[in-house]
């Protein structure tokens, strides 16, 4: 890190140290190139997306493009595995219903990726601790993600960890072109890149608007809880992954290396100013959430033992925003979704950044990102 009033030069500057941030810096030092990550705080801090102990991995969803991608993110995820010698992705059942189980059922088949419907009652007897109604999927390819540990691995091989020198003087206040690359600006001084990624979560807009790029989008701040089981003197059985798709849409998994489950609603917290997060406890959210844990979690209380907030950083469609305008490379938008697919996009950002040069690493390395991530979409 530059010391106060000092500028250094790099190759490529990571601004955002989330799971897109580290995994970018990954895909680049594996091929060689120079590296600086830069964040307000610590990896997988509590201001940011990817903070928490844990997220959904699925192949379910209700375009058959997203199932294609997923299964493509499963790979990465095998890569950064084997590479960090650590098993992040815990294989997980998962039920899917609600209004929607039958596109998402389709859009899977159509990506050949066909999951089985089964019963209320067999998903009662094979999962005794979820209640769930009407049709119901049944998905085999489904894991817990370790999140907090995700960030630490790749935080490790990316060769250096997240800076953190407090928010005055180690967060980035400014970008400025400067002939074919940027200047990046913190209270600790300027660093000189030759290509700047930005994946700085619901900051992104702001800090690329310095250099003309407009990035539309808006931030939420959700909240999950934490369940402990309603009788501690029962054995614990196997309780799935779950996801109420469509409509209000509840989703729960279980917590790694615990007895806790997670819940929360997708989409379901206010629109907030990302400098102004209030971590408390949100009544209304707490009654929504605690209504769904009554509702489909009967092994559990519904008081929860722990309350989180998080925060989403939407695009307009929801779909992610992955694209290099000049020498600034974009990683944003990613709707509450993107974890799952985090090392993935770590691989299209390095390609766009290093413009495909030395992409020799996992399988999906020699590949651009889809063109309609593309911010010219807006």
């Amino acid at each position: 890190m530059p010391g106060a009033g000092s500028r250094v030069r790099t190759e490529f500057a990571v601004i955002g140290a989330g799971i897109c941030g580290l995994a970018a810096a990954w895909a680049l030092r594996k091929r060689g190139h120079e590296v600086l990550v830069l964040d307000q705080g610590e990896a997988g801090h509590s201001l940011g997306g990817s903070h928490g102990s844990c997220r959904i991995f699925r192949l379910g969803y209700e375009k058959p493009a997203y199932v294609t991608l997923a299964a493509r993110a499963r790979d990465s995820w095998t890569e950064l595995e084997e590479s960090c010698g650590e098993r992040l992705l815990a294989p997980t059942p998962q039920l899917t219903f609600g209004p929607q189980v039958a596109e998402v059922r389709a859009a899977m088949a159509a990506a050949g990726t066909p999951a089985e419907l089964i019963t209320p009652a067999a998903a009662a007897e094979r999962f005794p601790g979820v209640k769930v109604s009407g049709q119901v999927m049944l998905e085999t390819g489904s894991a817990v993600i370790s999140a907090d540990r995700s960030l630490t691995a790749l935080g490790r091989l990316a060769g250096q960890p997240a800076l953190r020198v407090g928010a005055e003087q180690g967060k980035v206040t400014r970008l400025a072109i400067r002939g074919t690359g940027v200047r990046v600006s913190t209270g600790a001084g300027e660093i000189d890149a030759e290509r700047v990624i930005v994946c700085a979560g619901p900051w992104t807009a702001r800090l690329v608007a310095d250099v003309g790029i407009s990035v539309p989008g808006w931030t939420s701040l959700e909240q999950v809880a934490y369940l402990a089981r309603a009788n501690s003197h029962q054995p614990s059985a196997v309780t799935p992954i779950m996801v109420h798709y469509g409509g209000e849409f509840p989703y729960g998994l279980p917590v790694p290396g615990s007895d806790h489950y997670k819940i929360g609603i997708h989409f379901g917290g206010p629109p907030v100013d990302p400098d102004q997060q209030d971590h408390a406890a949100d009544p209304g959210l707490a009654g929504r959430i605690e209504l769904a844990a009554r509702q489909f979690l009967p092994a559990f209380d519904p008081r929860p033992v722990k309350v989180e907030r998080c925060i989403y950083d939407n695009s307009p469609d929801t779909d992610f925003i992955i694209d290099r305008v000049g020498p600034v490379v974009l990683g944003c938008g990613t709707s509450g979704h993107g974890f799952k697919f985090g090392p993935l996009i770590g691989e299209w950002l390095a390609f766009l950044a290093a413009n495909g040069r030395g992409t020799g690493g996992g399988r999906a390395a020699d590949a651009a990102p889809p063109p309609w991530f593309a911010l010219s979409r807006f």
